[in-house]
């Protein structure tokens, strides 16, 4: 079952992933070299409002033809698949080719079947293309770029767990995204997290007053640091 609610998700699209990512590490449920995508995988529209949703995974190659019958048009049961997590969703595809990103799984056309079926997101280690078309969409790409064609893109298979920029997916895993990432949001603690980035601003926000005041000074700021925790 869903922990977000039409509320939470308004609240937590206020913030940005740096935030978010600050707001879990205070609560020390995982390692912080965890739980987010490396360099690698980065957001196409930085300009636009934060994603959040339940991820949806499967794994592609593009490199040769798929096996008779397994071209994604045949793929209906993925679809199916898709809307049996609970919306809003995140569809996060590994690229396992020795070359990821030789072909492109998403563009135009698939950008608009995974915005009907209530998906907010794509998120791969290969590529995207159409990105025009899919910016009007209003629909996040995360990506290592752009590719010209979609070469042999086809599914291997899907509901497996998954990685992508050294971030490791299950579907269900509840994932957030800007134009600073992709992180995953443990959901035990996600109905905390605004309230914690409010008093993790309102302390950081005190750090950057002090600095700009006629009262700096290295001992304050010592103080007023480690109080950030």
């Amino acid at each position: 079952m869903s922990v977000l609610t039409p509320e939470l998700i308004d609240r937590l699209r206020r913030f940005d992933s740096a935030s978010v990512s600050n707001a879990i590490e205070s609560f020390d449920v995982r390692l912080r070299n965890e739980g987010f995508a490396d360099g690698r995988v980065r957001c196409l529209f930085p300009d636009r409002p934060a994603v959040i949703g339940h991820a949806v995974t499967a794994r592609i190659r593009c490199s040769a033809p798929p096996p008779v019958g397994h071209s994604y048009h045949d793929r209906t049961d993925w679809w199916t698949y898709i809307v049996s997590v609970p919306a809003p969703r995140i569809v996060v595809v590994q690229d396992v080719d020795d070359r990821p990103g030789l072909g492109a799984f998403v563009g135009d056309v698939h950008a608009h079947i995974l915005h009907a079926l209530d998906c907010v997101a794509y998120a791969t280690n290969g590529t995207v293309r159409d990105l025009d078309d899919v910016r009007t969409l209003g629909f996040q790409l995360f990506a290592s770029g752009p590719a010209v064609s979609h070469a042999f893109a086809h599914i291997v298979d899907f509901g497996q767990p998954v990685e992508v920029g050294g971030l490791t997916v299950a579907t269900g895993d509840l994932l957030f995204g800007d134009g600073g990432g992709l992180l995953s949001v443990p959901p035990g603690i996600v109905a905390q997290i605004p309230d914690t980035i409010d008093q993790m601003h309102s302390k950081e926000t005190h750090v950057i007053a002090f600095c700009r005041s006629s009262q700096f000074s290295i001992d304050g700021l010592r103080t007023l640091v480690r109080d950030l925790g």
